[in-house]
């Protein structure tokens, strides 16, 4: 059988959500996942189906490839947020960031594909101050450089009902009585998961969005403070918030790094606020003048 799209990363928040967007919009999806008990829930997707395989294996992926109709698309959400310090960056975020794109338009190419959507991020830069940004942007000169019927998406923070951004901070004020927080200061322009997804969608019907790079971002710039703020309100928190110097924030995240838990915050997440995560100046703003979107706000968040 054929499908319509290759959705690489769709076990995740994003993927799921659009997932099922694109099978109630008519596309036949086929989502490779090592997880299939984690994506059970997906299975009551008339149109979603579910492989177990690895597209970090380069055979695993062209089977894949092989199977989208020569008019489909692929589209990659891959991402990670945490890596080991290295110059430029980790193994674990070249394998998802730049080895695993490569790979991708090989077997796209050896299969005669030629529509690609690419998740990127924003303040994504092979020159930036965090490894994570300069994986991503490592991934999007890849991309730009493949000759296939691009086109890359560059959110800042997404916000959804099973993110992992605004929910961390809800959890944790729920149950701290008092959150230090270094960067308070620290910018942010969240973008709702449902747009993010509505704009990958109309781009597949979009001829004028190849070749191009969006900017996605929400109608409000928020301070890290004004984030946590709004997540302990959401958890009906009394949480004080405590700002601390940025040296403090620097030792939290070295600790967190160390502790035998998921890592909350990184070295090099607190690198990557360097950058403001707004729209950069003089940019398009992407959702409203392109896609015609009318963007959902934080405050509007289920």
């Amino acid at each position: 059988m054929k499908y319509d799209i290759l959705l690489i990363g769709g076990n995740g928040f994003v993927g799921r959500v659009l997932a099922a967007k694109l099978q109630a919009a008519g596309y036949s999806v086929l989502l490779p996942t090592r997880h299939l008990a984690a994506a059970r829930d997906l299975r009551i997707l008339p149109k979603v189906y579910l492989e177990d395989a690895d597209v970090h294996q380069f055979d695993e992926l062209q089977n894949l490839c092989a199977r989208i109709n020569a008019n489909g698309a692929v589209i990659n959400l891959v991402g990670v947020l945490h890596d080991k310090p290295a110059n430029p960056y980790g193994k674990i975020f070249r394998t998802a960031h730049v080895e695993l794109p490569k790979n991708i338009i090989t077997a796209m190419q050896m299969y005669g594909l030629k529509r690609y959507l690419h998740m990127s991020a924003l303040g994504a830069d092979a020159n930036g101050p965090s490894m994570y940004q300069r994986s991503k942007g490592d991934g999007e000169l890849a991309v730009k450089a493949s000759g296939l019927d691009w086109t890359i998406f560059r959110p800042s923070v997404i916000f959804g009902p099973q993110d992992q951004f605004i929910n961390l901070f809800s959890n944790l004020t729920k149950w701290l009585p008092a959150l230090p927080l270094a960067n308070c200061a620290a910018r942010f322009q969240p973008v709702s998961v449902e747009d993010v997804v509505e704009a990958f969608i109309k781009s597949l019907k979009m001829p004028q969005t190849i070749h191009q790079s969006y900017d996605l971002v929400g109608p409000t710039v928020y301070t890290m403070k004004e984030i946590v703020a709004f997540a302990a309100r959401k958890a009906v928190s009394n949480c004080a918030i405590i700002p601390v110097p940025a040296f403090v924030g620097y030792l939290q995240a070295l600790a967190f790094e160390f502790l035998p838990v998921p890592t909350l915050m990184s070295r090099d997440n607190i690198a990557s606020m360097q950058v403001p995560n707004i729209l950069p100046v003089n940019a398009v703003d992407a959702l409203p003048e392109i896609f015609g979107i009318s963007r959902r706000s934080l405050e509007g968040m289920k």
